[in-house]
């Protein structure tokens, strides 16, 4: 018998609504898919973001800037000290006058490996100033090296620490930084100053490049102050190829490492 009026008009008003609710089933999926692609294109560059700050805060405060390992600055990386948001010197900071835009050559001792260096007053003068007068005070002796790191294209030894673990309050800070790599390369037998994330926070400490390091630049990277002439080979052999304690690839040398003189002339 032939379906009524009344039940075709309901059969297709239930077809209808099945319709109906399977667009709104796609229709709804489609919106949580879009939701889903826009929060983890969001996410994306939240962690992009996030990474390429963390690269810096690796640096300014694990990296030569850093403590590796206590608070200087946001906690590497490679302090200097805290880092201060006024962009000015602070301190007693020395007159570059000092550096007298001429060469420096001398000899540093680590763990009585004397390296040769010279230091370019030309073209660091407030950094090379810092440390030419830390060595007329005779700051340096007994210091440690308190950080070495060995990854890739990342090898330096950092010393001069005034509290020994890269934290402090040292009496003087200064900036801006000076004779920065602008490709970011540090050779081997550099020799920089360590700081913070301010271009204002460095101070005593600065790191010896041992093999070709890489550092980011957008922050103004690392002021050179001269090389090493000569004794790196030792120094890595002595040192460096001893290791890091705990095994890691940054931290303290596993060898107790210590400034046991510099002078300059």
């Amino acid at each position: 018998m032939a379906p009524s009026r009344n039940e075709r008009d309901a059969r297709e008003a239930r077809d209808r609504l099945r319709s109906y609710s399977a667009r709104q089933q796609v229709h709804e999926g489609q919106r949580k898919r879009r939701w889903r692609d826009n929060l983890l294109a969001i996410v994306g560059v939240v962690v992009v973001a996030g990474l390429a700050a963390g690269t810096q805060i690796f640096y300014f405060t694990a990296g030569p800037g850093g403590s590796g390992g206590k608070d200087s600055s946001a906690s590497p990386s490679p302090s200097a000290s805290p880092s201060d948001s006024t962009e000015q010197n602070k301190g007693d900071v020395p007159d570059p006058g000092l550096a007298e835009d001429r060469d420096w050559t001398g000899t540093l001792t680590i763990n009585e490996i004397a390296l040769g260096v010279t230091l370019d007053g030309k073209k660091a003068p407030q950094a090379v100033s810092s440390i030419i007068q830390d060595v007329q005070k005779n700051y340096y002796p007994d210091k440690t090296c308190h950080r070495l790191t060995d990854a890739t294209d990342f090898g330096v030894l950092q010393c001069g620490s005034l509290t020994g673990d890269g934290s402090g309050d040292p009496d003087f800070q200064y900036g801006p930084v000076e004779n920065a790599p602008e490709d970011g390369v540090y050779p081997a037998g550099t020799i920089a100053m360590a700081r913070a994330s301010s271009q204002y926070s460095m101070d005593h400490q600065f790191f010896i490049v041992y093999k070709d390091t890489k550092l980011p630049t957008d922050g103004g990277g690392y002021t050179v102050v001269g090389t090493i002439t000569s004794g790196l080979d030792k120094l890595k052999t002595d040192i460096v190829d001893k290791g890091i304690s705990g095994g890691t690839t940054d931290g303290a040398p596993s060898v107790a490492t210590t400034i046991t003189a510099f002078s300059l002339k």
